[in-house]
């Protein structure tokens, strides 16, 4: 196959910035389809940038339909040109569970180096709400289940710090670079560590959002002192644990009645603690993050804050 893309003259031709604000998919993701896998293949300008014409945009969201399946970056390119018909692979045909395995063998090995290069790796092939519900999700949940039964904290607590450190890193350039509503986000009480939390930051600050992160839980009497000082438009809490009842039932409750923004709950607790939370002025927003971020911009105009 070609790595040159040719159209007719009077094609309409789009910069990489533009069909990255039209697709959801950023440049660098889009980059490494064309390099990697040559899944697109975009036109060059004299001095090499990048454009695109419709039939590649279309391209790129058939991409999407299919990662979006639980299509591997890898299996794509054989998929694009059969018929519309064609079924998915079935799960296990793919190589995501060879990536979780691969992801969860360095996290354990506390190999540090192996594991930036599968983060930038994932964040770089794949969509974030992929990669998050594909890869970083599964991996987290079968992490703290193999701690509840067997701590490991050297374990955890690296790769708390690694996350933590890339997820910062991140934040501290996409706040700059927003004007979007600034949501507080924090862990819920009973949650070992921030693993939850950080996830849901770095797909709350993909969507566009601002991000005040607490990856430790802040008390729920502070959460109108913080609303009002850092002028957030919402709080959003996170936790892979149940919580206690009085926290669940009472506290949250009376803290999201005397709060003047929304307040949300994402994580497994929003699928643990679904039928206690479900009628009240607390918002459950599922334990999939990139559906509950995604319920964010709908919830924030229904308050009137956008």
């Amino acid at each position: 196959m070609s790595n040159k893309a040719t159209h007719p003259p009077d094609t309409p031709l789009y910069p990489i910035r533009e069909v990255s604000r039209l697709t959801g998919v950023n440049s660098v993701t889009l980059r490494a389809w064309e390099r990697r896998y040559g899944l697109i293949r975009p036109q060059r300008t004299p001095k090499g940038h990048r454009l695109y014409a419709q039939d590649d945009i279309s391209r790129i969201e058939r991409i999407l339909q299919w990662l979006n399946r639980g299509v591997p970056v890898s299996q794509v390119a054989d998929l694009l040109d059969q018929p519309e018909t064609v079924e998915a692979p079935a799960p296990d045909a793919g190589d995501w569970s060879s990536q979780r395995q691969q992801l969860l063998a360095v996290i354990e090995a506390v190999d540090l180096p192996k594991l930036e290069a599968l983060y930038h790796q994932s964040l770089a092939l794949y969509p974030l709400s992929v990669a998050i519900n594909e890869l970083w999700q599964p991996v987290i949940l079968t992490l703290e289940a193999k701690w509840a039964a067997q701590p490991d904290d050297l374990v955890r607590r690296t790769f708390e710090a690694f996350l933590r450190s890339q997820v910062g890193i991140r934040l501290h350039y996409a706040n700059q670079a927003t004007r979007g509503p600034l949501i507080l986000l924090s862990a819920m009480p009973d949650d070992p560590g921030p693993l939850w939390v950080l996830m849901c930051a770095l797909m709350a600050s993909e969507q566009g959002y601002r991000v005040q992160l607490f990856d430790h839980s802040l008390a729920l009497e502070d959460l109108a002192q913080a609303v009002s000082r850092l002028h957030s438009s919402m709080v959003l809490l996170s936790s892979g644990q149940r919580e206690c009842d009085n926290y669940i039932r009472v506290a949250l409750p009376k803290a999201a009645e005397a709060l003047g923004v929304p307040i949300g709950v994402c994580g497994e607790v929003a699928r643990l603690r679904e039928n206690d939370l479900r009628d009240g002025p607390v918002h459950m927003l599922g334990d999939d993050l990139p559906q509950a971020i995604a319920r964010l911009r709908p919830l924030l105009r229904e308050s009137g804050i956008l």
